[in-house]
């Protein structure tokens, strides 16, 4: 039997989705311990978000240079490199947890091994993100793109039901033992990437992307990215606390109630991601229905006075968030040439990191006035950016990016091949 010429397998989302899926979970795993945790250490709610927001400094700082990269070292390299660095930062903020939860160190010691380790898992998540924008947009043509986007979503949705769900059940015997049994998942994710991701040089475009954070073709979903990271930070920072302060809620039994309503995210995002995918709207239309919906779930919180009504508040708010999220990825990579999809997507990942930076901050400051006020403002906002007009001129879909329609199993189309 003569042997045969291997040809390229053709593109396939699962290493991307195992990858999302796994640092989801062991991100909000922690998310929804750090309330009773910082409690127990003795730190004050504002040292945690601060703690928060350098994770997101660096990940606002870092996503354009990682998008560049990935554009010129390929998405293969790229995406190992921030797994493999999440894990090792991940392991070493649950160390620190760990042993500041049985030693009971000085709350400044324990303040500064958070910020260096949650600073370290910001700086290489933000690779992640970035560069599986930019290997969707590589294979996908601009009109099935919201689709993809929210495919990947719903495996981030998935470690958002799981994540918070397995913290809450494991809680009531250790605040750390969680974290490092969901810090095993990230390293099965990196072997998935590594053995399913193909080596493959990544094609020299003529031209090297010039993108700047001022680009007209990305205001709109620079804006909109912003906005949704803002907000998720916002609820994701005060939800412990709210348990704490606002249902009356302690120790294991406040962790348990955050854990069940991040829990109620995660399916609701499973839920209205697939709509999404059935629906095949625009990203605009998305935006403006997701706005409001997510504006009104989050808005009710305010009025939340036991478990069950914040966990419902959180679902119908995961559900509007469920349309945003895929629906500026889409629409930032609908606006730029095959060229510059690297740099578009750490554009766009860089407003949201600095979403990230600001929301945990400004929630935990708008906090100490009432529990209720975040939610509030993360309402307005949202209502906001849904009915915002826009004038912002984008380039029609063929031309945005006219590689992307091409099959991926012609050799030479595609920087990539993914198994």
């Amino acid at each position: 039997m003569s042997p045969r010429t291997p040809t390229p397998a053709p593109f396939s989302l699962r290493p991307l989705l195992a990858a999302n899926m796994a640092c989801t979970m062991a991100m909000m795993a922690f998310v929804s311990l750090i309330g009773p945790i910082v409690r127990q250490v003795g730190l004050m709610a504002w040292q945690a978000g601060a703690a928060v927001t350098v994770g997101g400094v660096l990940w606002m700082l870092l996503a354009r240079p990682w998008g560049a990269a990935s554009d010129k070292h390929g998405r293969r390299k790229i995406l190992l490199l921030g797994v493999g660095g999440f894990v090792l930062s991940y392991w070493a903020m649950a160390a620190v947890i760990d042993v500041s939860l049985r030693m009971m160190p000085a709350a400044l010691l324990v303040f500064i091994g958070l910020v260096i380790t949650r600073g370290a898992i910001g700086a290489f998540y933000g690779a992640i993100p970035t560069a599986g924008m930019a290997l969707v947009a590589d294979h996908v043509p601009p009109m099935k793109r919201a689709g993809a986007m929210a495919s990947l979503g719903a495996a981030n949705a998935v470690g958002m039901v799981v994540g918070p769900a397995l913290a809450a059940m494991l809680a009531q015997h250790s605040l750390s033992l969680p974290l490092y049994l969901t810090g095993l998942l990230p390293i099965i994710a990196f072997v998935i990437l590594w053995m399913a991701l193909p080596r493959t040089t990544p094609v020299q475009h003529p031209q090297r992307a010039t993108l700047k954070l001022n680009d007209v073709r990305l205001r709109r979903p620079m804006a909109v990215a912003f906005t949704a990271m803002f907000c998720v930070a916002v609820a994701q920072i005060t939800v412990g606390f709210f348990a704490i302060d606002r249902l009356g809620l302690v120790g294991p039994a406040a962790a348990k109630a955050a854990g069940i309503a991040l829990t109620a995210v995660g399916v609701s995002l499973v839920l209205s991601q697939m709509l999404v995918r059935k629906l095949k709207w625009q990203p605009q239309r998305m935006i403006y229905v997701g706005g409001l919906v997510a504006a009104i779930g989050f808005g009710a919180v305010a009025l939340a006075e036991s478990a069950p009504v914040l966990w419902a508040c959180y679902f119908v708010a995961a559900a509007g968030m469920g349309w945003i999220f895929p629906a500026f990825s889409a629409l930032a990579a609908n606006s730029v040439e095959a060229h510059e999809q690297g740099a578009a997507a750490g554009t766009v990942g860089a407003a949201q990191g600095l979403g990230i930076v600001v929301g945990p901050l400004v929630g935990t400051v708008l906090y100490s006035v009432s529990p209720g006020t975040p939610y509030l403002m993360v309402g307005a906002m949202l209502a906001a950016v849904a009915v915002w007009p826009t004038a912002d001129a984008m380039p029609p879909a063929g031309k945005a990016d006219n590689n992307t329609d091409k099959p991926a199993e012609k050799a030479g189309d595609k920087p990539e091949t993914v198994a």
